[in-house]
């Protein structure tokens, strides 16, 4: 089996399914930045960013490792969509200790499970131009943890900008004032981080 071949999510999800634990490391891992994304969309709205996203993705991580013999799904979607379920508990039980309740909420992690498919939608939709054709790989992934993993190569600056201008909804006067920058250079960095995105993502193969 080639490398590629066996670092593909549905290689993976099929040995995970099978018992192999190995797989199962590598199979999540390749949603690490989606869903750090994602948490830090919400720590920033739930809990003015008083969290670290990095550690709750951690913990959803593990959670999905106890819980994996639960998983019934077959495919990437599928399975990406079972990890938000999980990250949005993980995000309840967060905001709970935040504000020191105790018990779990189902009225809670169901908005938080809308919220966070809202914000997948949002991701996908924020980037990819309406006459953009999809790569080969993108036509077979998920666009949306296709963008997250091209956002993460960006230099941070870029990054940043196209997630608070995107992802946040903020004005480029905001983004100027959130970064502590002048608005002709946040306008600069917005222009040349959706230009170098855009090439990321139509050279993915």
């Amino acid at each position: 089996m080639s490398t590629a071949a066996a670092s593909d999510p549905e290689s993976l999800l099929l040995r995970a399914r099978g018992g192999d634990g190995s797989a199962l490391g590598a199979l999540l891992e390749q949603y690490r930045s989606y869903l750090t994304l994602l948490a830090r969309l919400q720590i920033r709205r739930r809990l003015q960013g008083k969290a670290d996203p990095g550690d709750l993705v951690q913990e959803t991580f593990l959670a999905a490792h106890c819980h994996w013999g639960r998983f019934r799904g077959t495919s990437e979607r599928e399975l990406i969509a079972w990890l938000r379920e999980i990250l949005a508990a993980q995000l309840g039980n967060l905001v709970r200790r935040y504000l020191g309740t105790r018990g779990r909420d189902v009225r809670l992690e169901r908005p938080l499970v809308q919220e966070l498919d809202q914000s997948s939608q949002c991701l996908e939709a924020g980037f990819i131009a309406p006459q953009s054709s999809p790569s080969q790989q993108a036509a077979r992934r998920e666009q949306a943890v296709l963008l997250a993993n091209a956002l993460e190569q960006l230099p941070p600056d870029y990054r940043e900008v196209l997630i608070l201008r995107h992802l946040e909804g903020l004005s480029l006067p905001e983004v100027a004032r959130r970064m502590g920058r002048t608005l002709d250079s946040v306008k600069k960095l917005w222009t040349r981080g959706l230009a170098r995105l855009r090439v990321s993502l139509g050279g993915a193969s």
